[in-house]
C-alpha cells in the first residue's frame, strides 16, 4: 500500500510517529495522523485546513485530541450526550486517574509507558490508511496524498473526525474545497 503514497503522504506517517514519541503514546492512532496533519505546510491537506481556519487554532485541536485520548476515545459529543443522561465522564476519568495513575483510559492503554523501538498503529488508523487508499482511487488519482488521508480521517467516525467537525472541518467541505483547486488546476 505504501507505495502509492505520495512523498507529502510519507511525511504525515512519519510525523505521525514522532507524535507518538512525543505523546508518549504506545501505539499510532488517528490523532497523531491528524496532528501530523497540522504540521503540514505547503500540501493539498495544509491549504484546506489553513482555507478552513484550522491552522490557527492548532492548539484547539491538539488540547481537544488530548481530552479524547485520556476519556479513552470518548469525544465531546458523546461526552455531552452521556451528560444529558445524567453521567459526567470527566468526574469517571478523574477518578480512575486517582485511582491508576493519569492516562489510566488513554485508548491505546499505555498509561505511564514510554518510548518503544517500533509503535504499531491502532485498528482504526490502519482503517484510516486504507479509507484513503479507496478514496484516492475512487477519485481516479494515481497516488494517496496527505490530501486523502485528510478525507479520510472526516469520513471516518473515529476521534480525529469528531474533533475536526467540531471545529467547522466536514467531510463535504473538505470535497468541496479540494474540488475547487483541482478545478483550477485543471482550467
Amino acid at each position: 500500500m505504501f507505495e502509492k503514497f505520495t512523498a507529502g503522504a510519507r511525511a504525515v506517517v512519519r510525523g505521525a510517529v514522532e507524535q507518538a514519541d512525543r505523546t508518549g503514546s504506545g501505539a499510532i492512532g488517528e490523532p497523531e495522523l491528524l496532528l501530523a496533519l497540522l504540521e503540514r505546510a505547503d500540501s493539498p491537506a495544509a491549504g484546506v485546513l489553513a482555507a478552513l481556519g484550522v491552522h490557527e487554532r492548532r492548539e484547539s485541536v491538539a488540547d481537544a485530541l488530548a481530552q479524547v485520548r485520556r476519556r479513552g476515545g470518548v469525544s465531546t459529543a458523546d461526552a455531552a450526550a452521556l451528560a444529558g443522561m445524567g453521567i459526567d465522564i470527566d468526574a469517571i476519568v478523574t477518578r480512575v486517574e486517582e485511582a491508576h495513575g493519569v492516562g489510566a483510559l488513554a485508548a491505546d492503554g499505555t498509561a505511564g509507558r514510554r518510548k518503544r523501538v517500533r509503535r504499531p498503529f491502532t485498528a482504526e488508523a490502519r482503517a484510516v490508511l486504507e479509507r484513503a487508499l479507496r478514496i484516492a482511487v475512487g477519485r481516479g488519482e494515481r497516488s494517496l496524498g496527505d490530501e486523502h488521508l485528510l478525507l479520510a480521517l472526516t469520513a471516518g467516525p473515529g476521534p480525529a473526525g469528531a474533533v475536526l467537525a467540531d471545529h467547522g472541518v466536514t467531510h463535504d467541505a473538505v470535497v468541496r474545497l479540494l474540488d475547487e483547486t483541482r478545478g483550477r488546476r485543471a482550467s
